[in-house]
């Protein structure tokens, strides 16, 4: 489980049977069970976090279908000089890291990614390949609710002008012993940051995946 704490596994698990379960049954004996593992996922997951059981009872309520891992994208895009674009982001107390977000529906990872790269850097990109694909909890992330895919992709400069969003307050182009210190941990840690400027300088490197 490589450090995720029991409560976190059981959790996700009890979770992801009740949401499955409340998306194919017929059953109301039934539904009204997955109803109750829920809210027993919610009150586990409130005594592992601290969070008020009422709000994460809430945020599992809001999920349907089948469960499946949430899928984010970062942009590892170079420049000429081979430094490193970053963003601050807003949310995050204007803490460093590198454009991306949640995927969107309708488009693919990699033209996710170029999406984010606009919006929050006002750059226009093409992505070369993917770099890496990496489990949120076992890149040593803070642990989440629910289960996260990471899609790194490497990235070429193709056009646009620096430009803030309502999501970002600077953009900057940084060195690999540049890189800022203050960085928002959630969506980018620093061995990562590092393993992008490897697949940069080394093209014939293979994705990581883990």
């Amino acid at each position: 489980m490589s450090g995720k704490p029991e409560w976190l596994v059981w959790g996700r698990e009890i979770q992801a049977i009740a949401q499955t379960g409340l998306t194919f049954t017929q059953d109301p004996f039934d539904r009204e069970r997955y109803v109750m593992l829920r809210a027993i996922a919610a009150r586990m997951m409130a005594v592992g976090t601290g969070a008020p059981v009422a709000w994460i009872e809430s945020l599992f309520a809001g999920q349907e279908g089948y469960a499946t891992p949430k899928v984010e994208v970062r942009a590892a895009v170079f420049d000429a000089a081979g430094r490193i674009l970053m963003v601050r982001e807003v949310l995050d107390g204007g803490r460093w890291t590198l454009p991306g977000g949640w995927a969107d529906v309708n488009l693919t990872p990699a033209e996710n990614a170029v999406k984010e790269v606009q919006e929050e850097s006002g750059y226009i990109v093409t992505v070369r390949r993917l770099a890496a694909v990496w489990d949120r909890d076992r890149q040593g992330h803070e642990h989440k609710a629910f289960s996260c895919a990471k899609f790194f992709f490497l990235c070429d400069l193709a056009g646009g002008e620096a430009a803030t969003s309502i999501e970002t307050s600077e953009i900057g182009w940084f060195g690999p012993e540049e890189i800022p210190a203050d960085l928002s941990l959630g969506r980018v840690l620093p061995g990562q940051i590092r393993r992008m400027f490897d697949h940069y300088r080394e093209p014939g490197l293979p994705a990581d995946f883990e």
